[in-house]
């Protein structure tokens, strides 16, 4: 599986990105709002694995997706989607830093969304984000999300509850910004 936009590809992980997945991975700037890391070596190696194993599934759920630049073929981070009951899917981002407030993550997840709709056939898809993550609400609101709510202590991590902002895209909504473009 693989998907293209005008500066990216989003394609399959395999075994061999694991090292420049953990350049990210275990970045603390990238991991300060996510409900993992900094991961070890190992983690990320299990991770990458899961990515793969995640690929042989039937009916397949999930895409845990690397992206990279086109004009290099360097990887600077990952996104992806997971469906859930009832037509709905999640999406989820990760960069490097060096790629931050650079258009990168609202160019995957603009592709993830027509991915779902298009080819999973999903009739809503929402994100959430920690409300101290301005960049990645500002990233949900640049492809069409509308803001939904806050989401009071709705997740345990690093010793604590965490609150989340929750955004999401009905299909219709987005086909109308799509046919407006």
């Amino acid at each position: 599986m693989q998907l293209e936009t005008k500066r990216l590809v989003i394609r399959e992980f395999t075994a061999v990105d694991a090292k420049a997945v953990h350049q990210y991975a275990s970045d603390e700037r990238v991991t300060r709002y996510m409900i993992w890391g900094p991961n070890s070596e190992e983690e990320t190696f299990d991770f990458v694995q899961r990515t793969v194993d995640m690929q042989r599934q039937h009916p397949r759920l999930g895409y845990e997706l690397a992206v990279e630049l086109k004009e290099n073929g360097k990887l600077i981070g990952g996104c992806a989607i997971h469906q859930s009951n009832h037509q709905q899917g999640e999406i989820g981002y990760c960069y490097s830093p060096r790629y931050w407030q650079q258009g990168y993550a609202s160019e995957a997840a603009s592709a993830l969304l027509a991915f779902g709709f298009d080819d999973l056939g999903l009739y809503r898809i929402f994100a959430t984000c920690r409300p101290e993550n301005i960049g990645s609400a500002k990233v949900m609101q640049h492809i069409g999300m509308s803001y939904e709510g806050h989401l009071r202590g709705h997740i345990w991590h690093k010793g604590g509850f965490l609150d989340s902002y929750l955004y999401s895209i009905l299909e219709p909504e987005y086909r109308a910004i799509r046919y407006k473009a």
